[in-house]
C-alpha cells in the first residue's frame, strides 16, 4: 500500500508540472500566454517572473522587459492584495480583486482622522500632476516617483506624524496612490524597466473598469485557480484568493468544479487526470522558491519525496517550512535538491539529494548562464542581497559536499 500511496504522490506531482507548462508544453507561448496558462508570477521585487517566463517558453529578460513596456504583460496587486505579474486580458478583472486592499489602507487613514473628501482632493491632484487620466504615449508616459509626487502635490499632502508612523501611514499619499492604482486610474512602472526591483514611478492610466460583477470576479480567479493547479483543496483555493468560506463555496459552484479524491478540480482536468500518466524521461527545471508551482498552493512540502523531506539544512527539516527557503531543482514535480546564486563566483551553488544525471548537470548550466548573461544575480525578494544569502550558500556548498 505505501508504494502504491507513493505512486500517486509522484503522479499527482507529475500532474501538477504538467497544468504548470513546466513540461515543455508551453514552449514558444508568448508571455501574456504563459502567465494566462500556468498562473500570475509572484512578484516581491524579486527574478520570479523571469525565471517563470524562462523556465516555461524560454523567454530572455530582453523579451519579458519589452512586454512590460507595451503593456503586454503588467504587475498589478490583485488576490489576497499581493502583486503578481500578469497578461492584458486579465488586468480589468484582476485588478478588482485587489481592492479590498487598497481600501483596508484607507481606512487607516479614518482612524487617523482624515476625511474622506481630503483623500479624494488628493486623488484628483494627483491625476492633475500625472496628466488627467492622459498618457503622453506607449514610449513615452508622464511618469513621477512617490518623492516627484510628493514635491509637486505640496500641501495636498498631509503629514500624519508620529501617530500615523505608528500605523504604517507616515503621510497621506501612499493611501490615494493605492486607491487610485486599485481603480487602474494610474499604473505603478518600475523606474528601469526591470521587474527585479522596487523602485517604482507611477503614470496615469484610464483602465477601463471590468464588467463583471463581485460574484463572477471571484469565480473567474477559482476558474483559473483550479486551471493553473490542476486541483486544490478548498484550504488551498481559500489562502489563494482570500475568500471567505461563502464567497467559496459560491466560486467552486460558480466555476462548475467537482471534488474528486479531496481536491476541486475542473471537469475537464477531473478526465484528463483519470488518463495521465508520468513521463519517463527527466524533466528538470531550475524554480524560484515562490515559483506557482508551489505558490499556488503553498504546498512545497508535497513536492518531496519519501524521505527526501526530512532531510536538514541550517538544523531545519526542509517539509516544516511553510515556504522554502531556498530554491528548488525539480524533476516532473519532485524536489531533488535546493540552489541559490552566488554573484560573486557567477555560479548557482546546489545541493542534490542524489547523484547528478547529464539532464540535471545540463540544466544547471543552462540557468547559471541565463542568470549571468541576463539578470546578473537573482533575488528572491526587494531586499535579497549576495551578503543576506552568503550563510545559505555557504549551507549548500557544505551540504553538497
Amino acid at each position: 500500500m505505501g508504494q502504491d500511496m507513493d505512486m500517486d504522490r509522484a503522479t499527482q506531482r507529475a500532474w501538477s508540472w504538467h497544468k504548470q507548462g513546466l513540461d515543455g508544453s508551453l514552449a514558444g507561448q508568448t508571455a501574456d500566454q504563459v502567465l494566462g496558462k500556468a498562473g500570475w508570477a509572484r512578484s516581491v521585487g524579486g527574478a520570479n517572473p523571469y525565471l517563470t517566463l524562462f523556465s516555461r517558453a524560454g523567454i530572455r529578460r530582453e523579451q519579458a522587459d519589452a512586454d512590460v513596456a507595451a503593456l503586454r504583460i503588467h504587475e498589478l496587486p490583485t488576490a489576497r492584495g499581493c502583486t503578481y505579474v500578469l497578461g492584458a486580458d486579465d488586468f480589468a478583472w484582476a485588478l478588482a480583486l485587489g481592492q479590498g486592499a487598497a481600501e483596508a489602507q484607507a481606512k487607516v487613514l479614518d482612524k487617523l482622522d482624515v476625511p474622506r473628501a481630503e483623500v479624494a482632493a488628493l486623488e484628483d491632484a494627483v491625476l492633475t500632476v500625472l496628466g488627467s487620466g492622459v498618457e503622453h504615449g506607449p514610449d513615452q508616459p508622464q511618469a513621477l516617483d512617490p518623492k516627484q509626487l510628493k514635491d509637486k502635490l505640496g500641501d495636498a499632502v498631509r503629514s500624519l506624524g508620529e501617530a500615523g508612523k505608528k500605523k504604517g501611514a507616515s503621510t497621506t499619499l501612499p493611501a490615494a496612490l493605492g486607491l487610485l492604482q486599485a481603480d487602474g486610474r494610474i499604473r505603478r512602472v518600475p523606474v528601469n524597466g526591470r521587474l527585479d526591483q522596487q523602485r517604482y514611478a507611477y503614470t496615469a492610466w484610464g483602465l477601463e473598469a471590468s464588467p463583471l460583477t463581485p460574484e463572477q470576479t471571484r469565480a473567474r480567479l477559482m476558474e483559473r485557480h483550479l486551471g493553473w493547479t490542476g486541483g486544490a483543496t478548498l484550504r488551498q483555493t481559500q489562502w489563494f484568493t482570500s475568500f471567505t468560506v461563502a464567497q467559496t463555496k459560491a466560486a467552486l459552484a460558480g466555476a462548475g468544479a467537482l471534488e474528486v479524491g479531496g481536491l476541486w478540480m475542473l471537469p475537464v482536468d477531473a478526465d484528463a487526470r483519470e488518463n495521465f500518466t508520468v513521463p519517463k524521461e527527466e524533466q528538470i527545471q531550475l524554480l524560484a522558491g515562490t515559483d506557482s508551482l508551489f505558490l499556488l498552493r503553498r504546498n512545497a512540502a508535497d513536492h518531496f519525496a519519501d524521505g527526501d523531506g526530512d532531510r536538514q539544512l541550517l538544523s531545519a527539516k526542509l517539509a516544516l517550512q511553510a515556504d522554502l527557503p531556498d530554491h528548488p531543482i525539480v524533476d516532473r514535480g519532485r524536489i531533488i535538491g535546493l540552489w541559490q546564486y552566488d554573484p560573486g563566483e557567477e555560479r548557482i551553488a546546489h545541493w542534490l539529494f542524489d547523484a547528478p544525471t547529464p539532464a540535471v548537470t545540463h540544466r544547471i548550466a543552462e540557468v547559471e548562464a541565463f542568470i549571468r548573461e541576463d539578470l546578473g544575480d537573482f533575488r528572491s525578494f526587494s531586499l535579497d542581497s549576495p551578503s543576506s544569502r552568503q550563510k545559505r550558500i555557504d549551507a549548500l556548498n557544505q551540504a553538497a559536499g
